[in-house]
């Protein structure tokens, strides 16, 4: 296959498979033309990447969970702690983006939206207190 079967075939872009492949996450064939010749297991790599970056892992965990993936005499555990961790870390993102939504709700609610000057918003990103 050639970038443009497999970008469309794995739903990602050509730059994309470019730059996974200029970091060796695959390593598809060159034909004598020196164009890339992607087989089928390297399609296989590629949808797996997509579908792991599209849960947010980092490129260094797809990295890891394709070597596990790729070897038949791993334990499951390895792949178990590579996820608890990075759902962990989403839990984390999820309590602060909580907390940045109540404190900005809060925010947007004290302000009249008036064409008076003062404005509760730019007093707290100012660090002040309300009405200060």
């Amino acid at each position: 296959m050639n970038i443009g079967e497999v970008a469309s075939r794995s739903g990602l872009p050509p730059k994309t498979i470019r730059y996974y492949e200029d970091i060796g996450l695959v390593r598809p064939q060159r034909g004598s033309n020196g164009y890339r010749a992607f087989r089928e297991t390297d399609l296989h790599k590629l949808i797996f990447l997509g579908r792991a970056r599209a849960l947010g892992f980092s490129i260094e965990d797809c990295r890891v969970l394709l070597s596990l993936y790729e070897d038949e005499s791993r334990e499951s555990a390895q792949v178990k702690a590579i996820a608890q961790q990075h759902l962990s870390a989403i839990e984390e993102k999820i309590t602060q983006l909580q907390a940045m939504h109540a404190t900005l709700s809060h925010l947007v609610n004290s302000c009249h939206g008036d064409d008076r000057p003062d404005c509760p918003i730019l007093n707290d990103l100012a660090g002040q207190a309300a009405g200060g």
